[in-house]
């Protein structure tokens, strides 16, 4: 598997633990009830925590970005313009996406946009090495 491709499994493994993560944080699935109410189909959610608000709305943007990401890894791997640009681009991504999570969660406003802005300055690194 190529670099590139290895980034791609990785960010969806990222994603996909970002949404669990986010789910149980919301149902308080680690006690007894939530874990209950996690398993049925959660009709009387209870309100989020604030940390479980930001877990979510954290989680969503990931899932978006990925949308925005894979796409652009895929096309780079099928055309041969895995560059070292395009790479770049991805691990930029893939680094600021996990720090974002972080940042996120934890209501680091500010800094949380700065880090958004560097994942997506990856995404333009990698639309600039397709051509």
């Amino acid at each position: 598997m190529t670099p590139l491709l290895w980034i791609v499994v990785k960010m969806g493994i990222v994603t996909w633990l970002a949404l669990l993560l986010a789910s149980l944080m919301r149902a308080q699935g680690w006690t007894p009830p939530g874990f209950l109410l996690a398993l049925g189909n959660r009709d009387n959610m209870p309100a989020p925590s604030a940390v479980a608000g930001r877990a979510t709305r954290a989680s969503v943007n990931t899932l978006e970005a990925f949308v925005l990401f894979a796409p652009l890894a895929l096309v780079a791997h099928a055309v041969a313009a895995a560059n070292p640009q395009v790479l770049l681009g991805a691990q930029i991504f893939f680094w600021s996406r996990l720090v974002y999570l972080a940042v996120y969660v934890a209501g680091i406003a500010y800094v949380r946009t700065l880090v958004w802005g560097a994942g997506y300055a990856g995404l333009v690194m990698m639309i600039l090495g397709l051509g």
